[in-house]
C-alpha cells in the first residue's frame, strides 16, 4: 500500500463527460495497492443530473449541455470558477463508511473556507453540502459548496464542488440539488479574495493528508 496520495491538475476549463469517463476507468482498473488520486478540475459550462435527479428540477437550460451522470444526488452547475475537486479513494482501505467520508468531505470544505477568511460555514442536515450566510441576508444560507459521490466496490470516485467566483445565474435554470428556490453563492460574494489555485492546493492537502492517516491507522 502507497502511504502517498497522487495530485492531479488538468487542462482549465475542461469538459465534464471525458472526466467522467476517465475516472470511472481508474476506479474499474484499480487495484488493491494502486494509489488514491486526487484530481482538480474546472468545467466548462454543464448541468450534471445525479442517479436520484427527477427532469423537473431542470427549469431553463438555456443551451447549457445537461448530462446524466452515475454519481449521487440531483441536479447542479459546474462552470469556470468552480472548482471540482474529485476524489479517488478506497474508503475501505481507509476504513470509512460513506456517511464518514460525506463527512470528511464537509469538513474540508469547511476547514478550507475558514482558513480563507469565509465566517460561517455550516452543513444542514438531510442536505449534503456546505452552506454559509448570505451576504445580503445574515439569517439565510446559501450554498457554497456541492458534494456528489459515487461508491463502487469500496472505491470513491466524483467529490465536491466548492464555488470560487463564477458567474451563479446559471443556478438559476435549475432547482439547485433539488431544492426549491435554494440560493447559492460562491468566495467571492462573501466579500473573499482566494485564486482558484489556493483553493484548490488547500483541499487536496487536508483531503490527502486526511485519507492518508484513516489508511495508515486502519492498517496499524
Amino acid at each position: 500500500m502507497s502511504d502517498s496520495v497522487r495530485i492531479k491538475w488538468f487542462e482549465r476549463p475542461s469538459a465534464y463527460e471525458p472526466i467522467w469517463q476517465a475516472m470511472r476507468a481508474f476506479t474499474e482498473l484499480r487495484g488493491p495497492d494502486t494509489p488514491d488520486e486526487i484530481w482538480l478540475v474546472e468545467h466548462t459550462p454543464v448541468y450534471t443530473q445525479g442517479q436520484a435527479g427527477k427532469p423537473e428540477h431542470l427549469l431553463n437550460a438555456g443551451g447549457i449541455p445537461v448530462v446524466q451522470t452515475d454519481r449521487g444526488g440531483q441536479i447542479t452547475y459546474h462552470g469556470p470558477g468552480q472548482l471540482m475537486v474529485y476524489c479517488l479513494f478506497d474508503l475501505r482501505r481507509a476504513g470509512l463508511y460513506v456517511k464518514e467520508y460525506v463527512r470528511l468531505l464537509e469538513e474540508a470544505v469547511m476547514a478550507c473556507l475558514s482558513h480563507f477568511g469565509v465566517e460561517g460555514a455550516c452543513c444542514k442536515p438531510g442536505a449534503p453540502g456546505v452552506y454559509v450566510p448570505q451576504a445580503r441576508c445574515k439569517t439565510e444560507l446559501a450554498k457554497i459548496s456541492a458534494l456528489g459521490v459515487k461508491i463502487r466496490n469500496g472505491r470513491s470516485y466524483h467529490g465536491l464542488a466548492l464555488n470560487i467566483g463564477m458567474d451563479l445565474k446559471p443556478f438559476g435554470g435549475i432547482n439547485p440539488c433539488g431544492y426549491e428556490g435554494l440560493q447559492t453563492t460562491d468566495i467571492a460574494s462573501q466579500g473573499v479574495e482566494v485564486s482558484w489555485e489556493q483553493a484548490a492546493q488547500y483541499l487536496a492537502d487536508y483531503l490527502a493528508q486526511a485519507i492518508t492517516s484513516r489508511a495508515t491507522a486502519t492498517v496499524a
